[in-house]
């Protein structure tokens, strides 16, 4: 489990920096606020959400799958499908979850107020990625979870879904420019910044629109799809109508988003 837990930490450390300076070399967007002030408050937000989702939930995904397969518990668990073929399964299968999840989270009012907090923030870029509250932190485990016990995917399959989910949330927030023709090829297997980018449009009609973080066919599958934002990646504008000022950056301001 020490080896799990260096795993996953040491691809995000490295993705986050890798990213970090990639998106300062090859910006897509100039940036309209303070980037250093944007990386100190999400990087706080996610260290504090991670934490209260470590004191409030003591299981991480990768831990309770070794449980679940050493009692039995779950489909795959219960069957006898070759490792491989439940282990693709697997990773497919939970990045669909997350994407339904997404969608969820901007349907049901009471979620989209936790969930805003995400949106919130005036430029997107690979800080962005880290940036949720720690509520929707703690449904999004108990979802996992949840969705492990009944499906009982080999914990190699759930090692794998963390990290692609981690690194992929880094690499579609990024502010990095990806020629044209690259990113019509990368997504054919993946999201890409440019596709992300128009999920964190202030027009809702585009908010709601790509929700993937891994992969990008449930977009396309589920209708939720849209290939470039009206008015162009350096025209569109970022964030939310109603949070507009600097100050709603503030770790204890975004800590309040979903109770204004």
């Amino acid at each position: 489990m020490h080896s799990e837990a260096t795993i996953r930490l040491g691809s995000f450390a490295l993705m986050l920096v890798v990213m970090g300076v990639t998106e300062t070399v090859w910006p897509r967007r100039q940036l309209t606020t303070s980037k250093p002030r944007r990386w100190v408050s999400n990087l706080s937000i996610s260290i504090l959400s991670t934490i209260i989702a470590r004191l409030a939930l003591p299981l991480v995904p990768t831990g309770f799958a070794l449980y679940c397969t050493q009692h039995g518990y779950g489909l795959f668990n219960l069957s006898s499908i070759p490792p491989v073929v439940a282990i693709i399964t697997s990773v497919i299968f939970l990045d669909m979850v997350i994407y339904w999840q997404h969608v969820i989270f901007h349907r049901i009012p009471l979620l989209w107020r936790v969930h805003r907090m995400h949106h919130i923030d005036l430029d997107i870029d690979a800080s962005t990625g880290i940036r949720f509250h720690p509520i929707e932190i703690c449904l999004s485990l108990c979802l996992k979870l949840g969705t492990i016990f009944i499906l009982g995917p080999p914990m190699l399959a759930v090692l794998i879904f963390e990290v692609l989910l981690n690194g992929c949330a880094l690499f579609n927030h990024a502010n990095v420019r990806i020629p044209i023709t690259i990113d019509a090829a990368m997504r054919l297997l993946m999201v890409t910044p440019d596709m992300h980018r128009v999920h964190h449009s202030t027009d809702m009609r585009e908010a709601n629109m790509n929700f993937g973080f891994n992969f990008p066919w449930w977009d396309r599958i589920f209708g939720t799809y849209k290939a470039q934002p009206d008015k162009g990646h350096n025209g569109m504008t970022i964030g939310l109508n109603i949070f507009r000022t600097p100050r709603y950056g503030s770790i204890l301001n975004l800590l309040r988003i979903p109770f204004l």
